[in-house]
């Protein structure tokens, strides 16, 4: 998406001058030549980036205080300062004040160019910093080669580009919010900021505030503008998590902003044109919630334009290896923690669980086992020091009592014992997939069905096997 540049001079030659250069270069522009049209055009629709002249004659700011108003209420706006009677001292009071850069009267399109580049690339780069900062690192990727995953990065990757709203459905902790950030990160605003709002933890009462902002009251500086989730997501995507637990109230407001893609601040009375993508969560059955009274149906059917399903953990049982592993790995890096490996028995067991808080609970969990795990960093994490709602699902063939007298069984009673317990075991490994378990094995696929009916082993075959 086009970043969009607004433009403040009160020289129309100028303005045309800057417009010209910046347009044949793919960026969008606006123009004012007061500061009342400047603050006007700005708090209307917030810009990528102000380029605004010192000078502003016939305004009752210029433009040192222009800025002051810009930065106080978007800080993340970059702005290039411009002035054809520069100073040295003008120039560090502007960047001091906030500025991103100073060009003097006359410039160069090449250097003015170079500063704009400049100026946004900064301004993306904070802003990831800072989400970072705040979220701790989210994951960003998909882990996992499973049928279900595989349909689900395919959808990802139609989907992405079309700018389509798109209704992410799945369980708590399946990685919903994961799902959403590739589809940002694969889009055309992947330049753009992504913001979320969490619905299921926000206060009912300051749910409108939080999505469409407080406009400033008579006095700036007691109350100054507040921009909303919706105005920081200009030219970006906008995340609804857990949107069932939008109020109804303001699910009818919504549905408004997202048709014309315009609002008004708390307060204030002039309408804000934005353009975001919409994207939203949801581990509710939508319709239900519908029938109940409790969501808008118009809502739904202007949120859910693309519907994606996130799969539960249990139903792609044979990425938990990866998944594990992945987590492990990134705690030690983060917590400066030597790293630590997975025994088989640990996989298997960890395979068999059903893993009732998902991705996020496995992510915990591992979390958890590399600090507490007993043993050094050269120690594998066996089966018997996972937590016992966990190790106790293990496969039969993990709970083997080493004191049981085997060796009182006839060699055929004692092998297919071990066969239907190690098989059992293989089979919840690779979430009950026949095909990959005998390539595991090393059994032909009809032969592994022999055995196993012949051992009496449930083996309901999943899709794809």
């Amino acid at each position: 998406m086009a970043h969009e540049v607004l433009i403040v001079d009160d020289e129309p030659d100028i303005r045309m001058l800057i417009d010209g250069v910046l347009a044949d270069e793919g960026y969008q522009t606006r123009a004012a030549g007061t500061a009342d049209e400047a603050i006007a055009a700005f708090r209307n629709r917030r810009p990528s980036l102000v380029i605004l002249d010192v000078w502003l004659q016939g305004s009752k700011l210029d433009g040192i205080g222009l800025l002051q108003i810009f930065h106080s209420e978007e800080p993340q706006v970059p702005v290039v300062m411009i002035s054809g009677h520069g100073t040295i001292e003008m120039a560090v009071g502007a960047i001091q004040q906030g500025a991103y850069d100073f060009i003097e009267k006359p410039f160069q399109s090449d250097r003015l160019l170079l500063s704009v580049r400049r100026a946004l690339e900064a301004a993306a780069l904070s802003r990831e910093n800072a989400e970072l900062r705040l979220r701790a690192g989210p994951e960003a990727t998909l882990t996992g080669q499973s049928g279900p995953i595989g349909g689900l990065k395919a959808a990802i990757e139609r989907v992405a580009p079309t700018g389509s709203r798109v209704l992410i459905q799945g369980p708590a902790g399946s990685g919903k919010e994961v799902v959403a950030r590739m589809i940002h990160a694969r889009s055309r605003r992947a330049d753009g900021p992504f913001v979320a709002l969490n619905c299921a933890t926000l206060n009912p009462s300051r749910f409108e505030e939080e999505l469409f902002g407080m406009e400033a009251g008579l006095d700036a500086t007691a109350q100054p503008r507040r921009a909303g989730v919706l105005e920081r997501a200009h030219g970006g995507t906008l995340l609804l998590d857990e949107v069932s637990d939008m109020p109804l109230e303001t699910q009818g407001k919504i549905v408004r902003a997202l048709q014309d893609q315009t609002f008004e601040r708390l307060g204030g009375s002039a309408r804000v044109k934005v353009d975001v993508r919409v994207l939203s969560t949801t581990n509710k059955d939508l319709q239900a919630e519908i029938a109940a009274g409790r969501f808008r149906e118009d809502l739904f059917y202007r949120l859910a334009v693309v519907p994606v399903k996130v799969p539960a953990l249990k139903e792609r049982r044979e990425d938990v290896p990866a998944l594990a592993q992945h987590f492990l790995a990134r705690s030690a890096e983060s917590s400066g923690i030597p790293g630590r490996e997975l025994s088989a028995d640990a996989l298997a067991a960890l395979q068999a669980y059903d893993w009732p808080g998902n991705v996020r609970q496995l992510r915990n969990l591992m979390d958890w086992l590399l600090i507490m795990a007993p043993g050094g960093a050269s120690d594998a994490i066996r089966a018997d020091m996972l937590p016992p709602e966990i190790g106790s699902g293990a496969p039969a063939l993990l709970n083997i009592d080493p004191t049981a007298d085997i060796m009182s069984l006839p060699l055929r009673e004692a092998r297919d014992l071990f066969e239907t317990q190690y098989l059992h075991a293989q089979l919840l490994r690779f979430g009950g997939n026949i095909s990959r378990t005998a390539q595991f094995v090393g059994m032909e696929r009809s032969a592994l069905h022999r055995k196993l009916k012949q051992l009496g082993v449930n083996s309901e075959e999943k899709v794809g096997s």
